[in-house]
């Protein structure tokens, strides 16, 4: 898959797409992320890619030309999103479209805005990575990226990973032990030790809809409330200790009477 990211700061994203596991997707050439730098559209001696907005206004606003020619100039792949508010909000849904495409790019808006040329007609749509002002679309870009590029296949060492996350089936994940069996006190669950492969499977799931009923109610009622098959696996296993967080409410009293399915 290819990815292509317009911005005036490439090595900012360049130096994230660098590391970890996109670093190393793009040394096997599994996933394919070229930067751009919108300043190598520009023709003045300073590389401005900014001006001041008609009719006055505070701020500076990015100028059409310089991110046609570079757009232009490269072939880039399609959709070419604008990382603004006024998108699709990116979430797993969202990051599994784009990871099953061929590729896309990403436009990044710096200052009070783009010209409004540019998203009439010239990008394809917009993303958005949530409800907050940021100074600019390069960390947005590098969100996505993060999110998009570990679901392209032969990314991620073990591809079952992806399956088992937060939100890959509307819950939280469940939570997770590692050595020492005991650490100050506190052992790893029982079940996990047993060796029962189908136990830990049931155990697992029942942990992450506790979470999520404690957590994150709105995702159970998204999937329509539990199933009997669920509420019976929140009966067999108890929630484990600080599965909630010891700051949240425990919302499970008085809510499974009502979701529960017959």
């Amino acid at each position: 898959m290819r990815i292509d990211v317009f911005t005036i700061f490439p090595a900012m994203v360049e130096g994230f797409a660098g590391l970890s596991l996109l670093g190393r997707a793009r040394e096997r050439g599994v996933l394919e992320v070229r930067v751009h730098d919108l300043r190598a559209g520009t023709d003045d001696p300073h590389r401005s890619v900014d001006d001041a907005p008609f009719g006055g206004g505070a701020g500076m606003v990015l100028r059409a030309e310089p991110i046609a020619r570079v757009v232009e100039a490269v072939d880039a792949p399609r959709p070419l999103l604008l990382l603004g508010p006024g998108g699709r909000r990116l979430d797993q849904d969202r990051a599994r479209e784009l990871a099953a495409g061929g590729g896309f790019s990403l436009l990044c808006g710096r200052y009070e805005d783009v010209d409004h040329r540019v998203r009439a007609h010239l990008i394809d749509g917009e993303l958005s990575v949530g409800d907050y002002v940021l100074a600019g679309g390069e960390v947005a870009a590098m969100v996505t990226l993060e999110a998009v590029g570990r679901l392209v296949p032969g990314v991620m060492g073990n591809e079952a990973s992806a399956d088992e996350e937060s939100f890959a089936a509307g819950l939280l994940e469940y939570p997770q032990y590692t050595r020492p069996a005991e650490w100050r006190g506190r052992a790893v669950p029982e079940v996990l030790r047993s060796g029962d492969h189908a136990r830990i499977a049931r155990w697992r799931h029942a942990q992450a809809l506790h979470r999520t009923v404690a957590l994150r109610p709105d995702l159970i009622a998204a999937r329509g409330g539990l199933s009997a098959a669920e509420a019976e696996a929140l009966a067999e296993f108890p929630a484990a200790e600080g599965v909630a967080g010891p700051d949240s409410p425990d919302l499970r009293v008085g809510f499974l009477p009502q979701e529960v399915d017959g």
